[in-house]
C-alpha cells in the first residue's frame, strides 16, 4: 500500500511551560528535506531524555484523527494546519491498527522502519490547553508512532509513503500500545514475553517488557 504525504514538518526548541523548552511546535517544510539517522534535517528535540535517538527519529501522527479531535475539542486552531501533534510525517490513510511494529516504508529515497508507538505526555494537554487529551489517547490508542531510519535519503511533501515490507504480524501499533499503556488491556505474561521478543521493537520497550515479566 502507499499514500501521499501531505506535509513533512520540523521544529526547534522554544519556551513551552515557563522555563521548559519543547520542539513540539513543528511547521511544514517547503521543498525537499534530508532524512538522517537522527531524523529530519532542521528538526530538533528539547528533552533528549524522553525523545529523540535512533528509535525515535521520525514521528508520524495520522491526519485521520484530526476530525475526531476537532469534535471532541469543539474545534481548535492548531488542527487547521499540519504538525498539531508534533509529528514530522503528516498524512492520511494509515492508522495504528493497520501498521505493525517493524513495517518498512519507502519515503522518497529514505527507508523507514516502525520502531514503537508514541507514548503521550502532559505536553499534549498543555499545547492544546485542554486536560484529558492524554487520557483519551490511552483509551483510543490513537497514539501515532516512531520510525527509525534504515536508509538515509531525501523526501518532500507530495511524495508517496509506500509499505515495502511487513514487520511483526499480529503486533499492530495499536495492540502494542494498548498492552503497554492502557490499564484496560494490560499485557499478561505470555504477551509480555512476546513483546520482549519483538526484534524490531525499540530496545527500550523490549527491556521494559522483559523487566515487567521478571519482576
Amino acid at each position: 500500500m502507499s499514500l501521499v504525504v501531505e506535509a513533512l514538518c520540523v521544529g526547534l526548541p522554544k519556551p513551552f511551560n515557563g522555563a521548559e523548552l519543547s520542539a513540539i511546535d513543528k511547521r511544514p517544510v517547503d521543498g525537499p528535506v534530508t532524512i538522517r539517522s537522527f531524523g529530519l534535517e532542521g528538526d530538533m528535540v528539547a528533552d533528549t531524555k524522553h525523545h529523540g535517538g535512533a528509535d525515535m527519529a521520525v514521528h508520524h501522527y495520522p491526519h485521520d484523527h484530526y476530525a475526531g479531535w476537532g469534535k471532541w475539542l469543539g474545534g481548535h486552531e492548531l488542527l487547521a494546519r499540519p504538525g498539531a501533534f508534533g509529528e514530522n510525517v503528516h498524512a492520511s490513510g494509515l492508522v495504528e491498527t493497520a501498521v505493525h511494529i517493524g513495517d518498512r516504508f519507502r519515503l522518497g529515497s529514505a527507508l523507514l522502519e516502525v520502531s514503537q508507538p508514541r507514548k503521550p505526555c502532559w505536553k499534549i494537554d498543555h499545547r492544546f490547553g485542554r486536560k484529558g487529551m492524554v487520557a483519551r489517547i490511552v483509551k483510543t490508542h490513537n497514539c501515532g508512532w516512531y520510525y527509525r531510519v534504515i536508509d538515509e535519503g531525501e523526501a518532500q511533501a507530495g511524495d508517496a509513503l509506500q509499505r515495502v515490507e511487513t514487520g511483526h504480524e499480529g503486533w499492530s501499533v495499536a495492540r502494542l500500545f494498548g498492552k503497554l499503556y492502557d490499564p484496560a488491556q494490560r499485557a499478561d505474561s505470555a504477551e509480555l514475553d512476546g513483546i520482549a521478543g519483538l526484534g524490531r521493537l525499540s530496545a527500550e520497550l523490549r527491556k521494559s517488557a522483559f523487566d515487567k515479566l521478571h519482576r
